[in-house]
């Protein structure tokens, strides 16, 4: 009985109006996600201070890896609960949470203990320099060290969520977070508040994402006779039977944010043989490209659950328009979004901070990168669709190629040939190479439809 609205949703309900039902509040926690991310840099930007923007950027890679731990047993969890739930077998569902769940709060925990102990040799392989590591530490420490397990476990938990057919739930609990850190953002960081500049856009984020841990632990107590999502199914047992699925299945998502720690930072510490203001206006372009990026990424989270169950169901056909009809949001958003930065770059920078040499610098670097997002609105759901029906390997393979192996030969070469501006070409180009990679494993998956 209880799991008759997930197999409505997932199995029974118009495909359109099942993706939509699905994506739709993904894509809006994901839009709110994206607006306090926004919000940062633009009080960070209102300081009119280069250095503290440039502080929150060379912080980014190291708050992704918090987002890298989250996949690695949230996606994960998420993919093997549907498939689960798609057998018909409720009780596997409640173990594989309940050991996602635990999984992830151990991980987290090590990771912000190691992180606090290292914070300052890391931050300088990212790119922060003796101008802007003090304020890099402020902004990462209430982050990562501080906040980096209500981070982990609520990403983690909205997965989980979402998975079992709460998709509405699972958006609000990030929204939550999002929205509340949108309205602490001014009271921490402008001087006529608290005036903690990038250390307070960090204290913000961290006081956020606690909200949104407490609201999935109050909704999964509230709801706990009608979800399967609890952490007291763990067992020593439970672990040893179902953390193989999970890692499998969420390896490539994690190793992919993993490694665009590594493309990310290379990419800053190269801008940053440069002039502070470029970096500055790097950071502000890895704010905007994340509209589509977000978008393509809320379009896949809510796809996922429903080409695992149908996966695992057996029905084919319902799995192949599902995604078709995802992709085709992603790419359409996509597209608009290309147009759109390519007319109003310098606009659109400006925004942000009224710096010029940094709006220049932005609006220059957004042109160029923001060609890569067409490329990715269809990789990334490729690489969910293959996670989601068991083809780790092929996932595996386009998440490498897309961040990490490529980027850091590319970043030598193009700087070479066209100093700084020619890093802002490398990601276009791998994920170019990336998307040809994964249509090339989809044909292989038509023709062998249910092999690895």
């Amino acid at each position: 009985m209880q799991n008759a609205p997930k197999t409505y949703v997932f199995q029974t309900m118009p495909i359109k109006k099942a993706v939509l039902r699905q994506a739709l509040p993904a894509v809006a926690g994901q839009m709110i996600m994206l607006i306090y991310s926004l919000a940062d840099t633009y009080f960070v930007g209102l300081l009119n201070d280069p250095r503290q923007t440039a502080a929150v950027t060379v912080s980014y890679p190291a708050v992704l890896m918090l987002t890298a731990i989250s996949n690695l047993v949230g996606v994960g969890g998420a993919a093997a609960l549907a498939r689960a739930l798609g057998r018909g077998r409720p009780d596997e569902a409640r173990e594989i949470s309940s050991v996602s769940i635990v999984s992830a709060a151990v991980l987290a925990a090590v990771f912000s203990a190691a992180f606090a102990l290292l914070m300052r040799p890391v931050l300088t392989l990212c790119g922060a320099t003796a101008e802007t590591l003090a304020p890099a530490c402020g902004y990462a420490a209430s982050v990562i060290a501080a906040g980096g397990a209500f981070a982990v476990l609520s990403a983690a938990l909205s997965n989980l969520v979402r998975a079992e057919g709460h998709a509405g739930a699972a958006s609000f609990g990030l929204s939550l977070g999002g929205a509340l850190n949108i309205l602490l953002d001014p009271f921490f960081i402008l001087p006529r508040f608290l005036g903690l500049g990038a250390a307070g856009a960090g204290a913000a984020t961290a006081v956020s994402n606690a909200a949104s841990f407490l609201f999935f632990v109050i909704w999964l107590r509230v709801r706990r006779g009608e979800t399967l999502v609890a952490p007291k199914g763990f067992s020593f047992a439970a672990l040893r039977r179902r953390m193989g699925e999970i890692l499998k299945t969420g390896f490539p998502s994690a190793v992919q944010y993993a490694l665009t720690v590594v493309a990310v930072a290379a990419q800053a510490r190269f801008v940053s043989n440069y002039e502070t203001a470029a970096v500055a206006g790097l950071g502000i372009v890895k704010k905007l490209d994340q509209l589509p990026l977000y978008f393509s990424i809320g379009v896949s989270t809510g796809l996922l659950p429903l080409l695992a169950f149908n996966h695992a169901s057996g029905d084919t056909e319902r799995l192949e328009r599902g995604f078709r009809f995802g992709t085709a949001l992603s790419l359409g958003f996509s597209a608009v979004c290309l147009v759109v930065y390519e007319i109003f770059a310098p606009q659109l920078a400006g925004l942000f901070i009224g710096d010029e040499a940094t709006v220049a610098y932005a609006a220059s670097f957004l042109r160029r990168m923001v060609t890569a997002m067409p490329l990715m609105s269809v990789c990334y759901p490729l690489v969910i669709r293959f996670q989601a029906t068991g083809r780790n390997r092929a996932a595996l393979v386009c998440s490498v190629l897309r961040k990490g192996v490529l980027d850091v030969p590319l970043l030598f070469v193009m700087d070479a040939l066209v100093p700084l501006y020619g890093l802002m070409w490398v990601q276009p180009i791998v994920d170019g190479i990336s998307l040809l990679a994964a249509l090339a494993f989809l044909r292989g998956e038509r023709r062998r439809p249910r092999a690895e």
